[in-house]
């Protein structure tokens, strides 16, 4: 529109844009009271204004005609920065707080731009403020208000909304209504949002989505369906929201016969497909294990967004088929972070945790800024991995982004520092973290234990409790752990009793698991075994491995040929097993016994699985095994750790070979 006036100053443009646009003159001044002609004109522009430069041009036109202070032309500059999708929400703001006497349509516009961006909580904020201001609000303000309530879950601020829609007589309205409903279904109070929907006289199609959007984000297929039948009964058509509603809960449930269904109501009913109903049906089958119906739909759709490839990508990665998945990954023609983050999360599901840190590596060089997500999941890959290093620069990127990210991400700080070796920087990132959880307290309680720093565990589930926060049962695994580690016998058979007393939790299996290593460690092996036979459930063979361990540490073979029979019933196949009862037999010089078990494994065709041991140089991580040769420097290698041995021995230390008697070879 403003491309003849490129090189006007303010004034001529003005003078040029007013010369040369037709106006309706006669249609204006009938509905609204203009100072001018000029008035009239600029008024008509904004309506037709498509971008913030052309607003600010216009802008500066009222500012030079005086007009700045007309309600009538700085409500239609305030609505189109906060509702249009080409404005400022800021600037509105700017406009907004420079007025001495915001009208109504003001607020309502305001309060309209917040309750759909990041900030609703604005929203609310800002009706509280027009009620003060002494401005009722109507039916314009408030479905918006509620929206907002929605979006933060504000069920006690949606209340007092809702009475001031009924003060104010239009509680009764069905947009109110519709909005009222969609708060209840956020909140997780399904029953009340059904009993307004019922209360509704005249139902509209959002109504009746509504409601079968809160049963399907309730898992609830039946009545979804129930309310879904009723619909059609009374003459009112679905829409493509209803479908993609009623195909979610089918994904929900894995139901591939209900989503069929659906798919077939959609063909009959003919609503348009578009782009979002197609990505629902590629969800639902995939979701429901039919990964030939999603990818064919996928192949049918002609516009493919960001979500169909990323769909597709999951659909694939859940089943198992990581190449498949990466196939299409590396066929997208534009990715965004959730493209990036889903496949990232494809390999970490799989264990892939270098293929994880090569994909990050991708992501940065094709510049695409990685979110919370990204982060979670690569310092993930650096705690499997040990990679300190990785770990390090993930830390810096949060450092040194102001960004408020949430308590999940420094949790994950806390477990990779802990992972990787210093835990002391895992406690000093917890004790600055400004909010803590309960998963907080969990990992540095656990992070802790993995350092038999036993003690300071103690110490901080006490801390934990003073500060009112209540433990659960990883909680309690985490400190009956450190006191394992750390030897500390009356303390971890102290908290073991208060359990379910004190702390109202379950002993579950995997508390056992640590108090049987906490009694073995500890030399009460008789303790351990009557432990044992008190639990309530089967011991698995985490309880019998731990109490076998615990049996080579004492030299106490036959308490550990007893248990051997336990652990041959229930993983008769498992060759590290095997390997420790070897082992304790050995270590007791019981070669006839030895002799048995090597044959016993050759019978079965057990054979011991051989570790792999990492370690990173230069920003490199290299794998490798027991007498690896596979390294092009091998013999270097070994050459100097002949160096470091002989070097060892000339000082005194001695070799203790006892833990490296039965490799793989050797059977």
């Amino acid at each position: 529109m403003f491309s003849r006036l490129k090189y006007l100053t303010v004034g001529s443009r003005l003078k040029h844009t007013l010369s040369s646009v037709y106006f309706p003159c006669k249609a204006f001044c009938s509905i609204h009271e203009f100072k001018s002609f000029s008035h009239q004109t600029l008024h008509f522009l904004l309506e037709k204004c498509s971008s913030m430069r052309e607003l600010k041009l216009l802008q500066a036109q009222i500012i030079l005609l005086g007009l700045n202070n007309e309600n009538l032309t700085l409500g239609k500059l305030i609505s189109f920065c906060a509702v249009d999708h080409a404005g400022d929400l800021q600037y509105a703001q700017l406009m907004f707080d420079q007025n001495p006497r915001p009208n109504k349509f003001m607020y309502n516009s305001l309060i309209r731009g917040y309750s759909n961006s990041d900030d609703p909580i604005n929203a609310i904020l800002l009706f509280r403020r027009m009620i003060c201001s002494g401005l009722t609000p109507n039916e314009f303000t408030l479905p918006f208000v509620l929206k907002a309530c929605g979006c933060k879950s504000a069920y006690w601020e949606a209340v007092l909304v809702h009475g001031v829609a009924v003060k104010l007589g239009i509680g009764s309205l069905v947009v109110v209504q519709n909005a009222l409903m969609a708060v209840f279904v956020v909140c997780g109070l399904i029953h009340c949002a059904r009993k307004v929907f019922d209360d509704i006289t005249d139902k509209t199609l959002v109504s009746w989505n509504s409601m079968i959007g809160g049963y399907s984000r309730t898992g609830d297929w039946k009545e979804a369906f129930c309310l879904f039948q009723k619909m059609r009964e009374r003459g009112m058509e679905p829409d493509g929201f209803t479908f993609v509603n009623l195909l979610s809960v089918c994904s929900q449930s894995s139901d591939s016969d209900l989503g069929r269904y659906v798919h077939f109501c959609i063909e009959i009913t003919g609503v348009k497909i578009d782009i979002i109903v197609r990505n629902a049906l590629m969800d639902m089958y995939s979701k429901c294990g039919d990964l030939h119906s999603a990818q064919a739909i996928f192949d049918r759709t002609q516009e493919k967004n960001v979500v169909s490839w990323t769909s597709m990508i999951s659909s694939y990665a859940q089943h198992g088929s990581i190449q498949v998945a990466r196939q299409i990954f590396d066929q997208m023609p534009g990715r965004n972070v959730v493209s990036w983050n889903s496949m990232i999360s494809c390999y970490l599901r799989e264990g892939q945790y270098m293929e994880v840190l090569d994909l990050f590596n991708k992501m940065h060089n094709s510049k695409v800024v990685p979110d919370e997500a990204t982060l979670v999941g690569i310092l993930a890959a650096c705690s499997q991995l040990g990679d300190l290093v990785m770990g390090k620069k993930i830390h810096n990127h949060i450092l040194s982004n102001k960004r408020g990210y949430g308590v999940t991400l420094y949790n994950s700080l806390i477990d990779m520092y802990a992972k990787c070796g210093p835990v002391r920087t895992s406690l000093d990132i917890f004790l600055e973290m400004p909010e803590k959880n309960l998963v907080s307290w969990n990992v540095i309680i656990g992070a802790l234990a993995l350092h038999g720093r036993g003690l300071e565990a103690v110490e901080l589930f006490e801390k934990m409790q003073s500060d009112g926060i209540m433990p659960d049962g990883i909680t309690l695994t985490g400190l009956l752990s450190a006191c394992s580690h750390s030897g500390l016998i009356d303390m971890g058979l102290y908290y073991f009793d208060k359990m379910s007393v004190i702390y109202k939790v379950r002993r579950e299996i995997e508390h056992y698991a640590c108090m049987v290593d906490l009694l073995g460690r500890g030399g009460l092996l008789v303790e351990a075994i009557e432990l044992i036979g008190r639990m309530p459930m089967k011991p698995d063979v985490v309880i019998w491995g731990a109490l076998l361990g615990a049996c080579r540490i004492h030299g106490n073979v036959e308490i550990g040929k007893q248990i051997l029979k336990q652990i041959l019933e229930l993983e008769p196949h498992s060759g590290g097993l095997y390997v420790l009862i070897s082992n304790i037999y050995w270590e007791a010089q019981r070669w006839e016994d030895v002799n048995k078990i090597r044959k016993l494994m050759k019978y079965h065709g057990i054979k011991k699985d051989r570790a792999i041991s990492s370690i990173e140089i230069n920003g490199c991580i290299y794998e490798f095994m027991v007498d690896d040769k596979t390294h092009q420097i091998s013999s270097s290698i070994y050459a100097m750790l002949d160096q470091l041995t002989d070097h060892l021995r000339s000082a005194g230390y001695l070799c203790n070979n006892s833990s490296v008697v039965f490799e793989a070879e050797e059977i």
